[in-house]
């Protein structure tokens, strides 16, 4: 388990390099991440480079034993190369060029810039590749499913679709051009979509996009990956991502990458909205379950965040120790506090690190110090993973298809999957976020909300799942596209309707009034956005509405089919709905449960197989206490416990 720092030596005097390359070492700093940004002192003039400073600054910390994480730059092209090569820049939906002077406006797809970007890529790959200093690359920094419109893009979008359709004919049956006259009768007439918003447009052409741009991003991964391997196949090679306007699809994006490596920033601010903590636990897990093994944390919550927005409040006593701990317990291998000294130049200036920009040492460094302590006790947990019986299904498509057409007021395709893993986190039980073609036989549970866009792979796998003896959740917008983003013309929810045993005979977008349903147990629950009113077939109802013109009517359903069992939730509740009915669900399919645990509380488990460790960690402002089942042997203390008694935001890891 290491603890690392994202440091820019190009951006301080050298002065200063020694001085922090000893205080890293005297602090417990094992890896260092550097040269995201640094194309122009790499790359001065076209074709003239200087790597001095580069081997110096690896020197610095590799004299130490600190690894290097080494980035190539290709996020930040020289302005002597936008300058020669205008048409390097990305083009927006309006048309127009993007501005230069910040980050990430190249775009992937320009031939110079590509040529450019596996030129700086190779020279750092021949000269670093087998430097044993190195011990993992990042590609890029940050990479988005950029929707650039120029030439370039128009004409591979083009390529694209006559690849996927074989023909204009096939692309306008497709996307059902003859609304609004829309059909082509050439090549050349294929757009990407518009500065409109995305509702008014082809929702079929608008995912269509999103999926293009979602692989040329993978495609420039990948390759500049390949680079890499070129000269050391044994290079560990990650990149750095977020959530963020255009998200990328991570599937396809680490699909031939070593591992993930996620950006961390968890909230300072606790909110509970509704019952659901703003615990970036989700997130940590969704990351996890992409490639489906643990992960790296590139950037870690390290001081206020503020540069493009205003500041946000300093990190309170506990969080800079406790959401790396918190990145741990989900999976995270090695975290990278971004950064190790605050920026006293740049846009990102009040984008907080370690030291503040006084370069005083205080209290968030001292905390991270006492990560660092801590980080060599959790050596027993280093070939540990965790083992879930839950598992969310989330899926890139169905996120833009929604993103694309907004179904009513309020209704959040991730509101969905956070209410579920909040509800069943709430008895700390492990919960894997994987894409819907996944093994699922391994789950007792597995949770498929708003399956919207019809996909034959997963819509098989779900019923495999079933009829094999599993139980599956589905809810609202389920089946209602075709893989074109095309209504399916069947009663919803179309594909899964045997499965679910009842039928939606009409639905009510609600927005945000508010509702009741009453399950079968008498219990009351509001509900709002969506109401499915659902027919019976050979399901039970689990729940009925209680208002509007449907009361009585089913709102919840359960189907036994074949030897599993399928529910359909056809509204969306509250979270005390949902803490209800994830109990129910691991009671009657013998899930472990931890009952009565403090609010704010998270626990998960890593195993080697042999040992489970259990962590604690109390992700809210009041002290937490809990009594164990039995006596167990802290790893961080070193002593034998009945009783845990946690501080905000603080850890305990105790072995089973």
């Amino acid at each position: 388990m290491k603890i690392g720092v994202d440091y820019y030596p190009e951006q301080w005097d050298r002065e200063l390099w020694k001085a922090d390359a000893d205080l890293m070492a005297r602090t417990g700093v094992r890896l260092v991440r550097i040269g995201e940004f640094a194309w122009s002192r790499l790359e001065p003039k076209d074709g003239e480079f200087d790597f001095t400073w580069l081997d110096e600054a690896i020197s610095n910390f590799s004299r130490h034993a600190m690894g290097i994480v080494l980035c190539t730059p290709t996020s930040c092209p020289p302005l002597w190369m936008y300058e020669t090569y205008p048409d390097i820049v990305q083009v927006g939906a309006d048309g127009s060029r993007l501005q230069t002077g910040i980050r990430a406006h190249r775009c992937l797809n320009a031939p110079m810039f590509l040529y450019y970007a596996k030129r700086i890529t190779e020279q750092l790959a021949k000269r670093y590749a087998n430097n044993p200093a190195i011990a993992a690359w990042q590609i890029d920094n940050e990479l988005e499913s950029y929707p650039c419109t120029c030439e370039e893009c128009r004409g591979l979008f083009r390529d694209w679709l006559i690849d996927k359709y074989d023909d204009l004919n096939n692309i306008n049956a497709a996307f059902g051009n003859i609304v609004w006259s829309g059909e082509y009768s050439d090549i050349s007439q294929i757009q990407p979509p518009n500065a409109y918003p995305k509702a008014w447009q082809n929702p079929a052409l608008c995912l269509e996009y999103s999926r293009f741009s979602a692989d040329m991003t993978a495609k420039f991964a990948n390759d500049m990956a390949m680079i890499i391997k070129r000269e050391n196949p044994r290079a560990k090679v990650t990149t750095n991502t977020l959530f963020s306007e255009n998200t990328p699809d991570f599937y396809k994006l680490f699909s031939n990458l070593d591992f993930v490596s996620y950006d961390n920033y968890p909230p300072v601010r606790l909110t509970d909205d509704e019952g659901m903590s703003s615990s970036h636990a989700f997130y940590l897990d969704m990351m996890r379950g992409v490639k489906q093994k643990n992960f790296w944390v590139m950037e870690q919550l390290s001081g206020p965040t503020g540069s493009w927005m205003p500041m946000g409040p300093t990190p309170r006593p506990g969080q800079i120790k406790g959401y790396a701990l918190q990145a741990m317990a989900h999976g995270a291998d090695t975290v990278m506090h971004f950064r190790w000294r605050t920026a006293n130049k740049g846009a990102e200036m009040y984008w907080h690190g370690l030291i503040d920009h006084s370069n005083v040492p205080g209290r968030r460094f001292n905390e991270f110090a006492e990560l660092c302590r801590i980080a060599p006790k959790l050596s027993v947990i280093e070939t540990t993973e965790l083992v879930s019986d839950v598992a969310i299904l989330y899926s890139h498509d169905n996120a833009a298809a929604f993103r694309i057409q907004p179904q009513t007021e309020g209704f959040s395709y991730f509101e969905q999957l956070r209410y579920f893993h909040a509800a069943f986190s709430k008895y700390g039980v492990n919960v894997d976020i994987v894409p819907p073609d996944s093994d699922l036989s391994k789950y007792k549970a597995v949770v498929a909300p708003s399956m919207y866009v019809y996909d034959k792979n997963s819509a098989e796998n779900i019923y495999r799942y079933v009829i094999k003896g599993g139980t599956v959740i589905m809810t609202a917008r389920s089946g209602v596209k075709d893989p074109c983003n095309n209504c399916i013309m069947e009663p919803l929810p179309t594909v899964y309707r045997e499965m679910i045993g009842a039928e939606v005979s009409e639905y009510d977008p609600i927005g945000k009034e508010e509702q009741t349903i009453v399950d079968f147990a008498g219990n009351s629950y509001k509900c709002r956005q969506w109401c499915d009113i659902l027919e019976l077939g050979t399901a039970r109802a689990y729940a009925e509405y209680r208002d509007s013109f449907y009361s009585g009517k089913p709102a919840v359903t359960m189907n036994r089919y074949c030897s599993g069992v399928a529910y359909y939730i056809g509204t969306v509740c509250h979270m005390d709905f949902y803490e209800k009915f994830a109990g129910n669900i691991m009671k009657q399919t013998g899930i472990p449960r931890l009952k009565d645990l403090p609010k704010g509380v998270e626990v998960t488990t890593r195993t080697n197989g042999l040992d489970d460790y259990i962590f604690f960690f109390n992700n809210s402002e009041q002290e937490a206490d809990i009594t164990l089942p039995k006596a167990m042997f802290s790893i961080l203390d070193d002593t034998e416990k009945d009783k845990l008694k946690l501080k905000p935001f603080d850890m305990e890891i105790v072995r089973k």
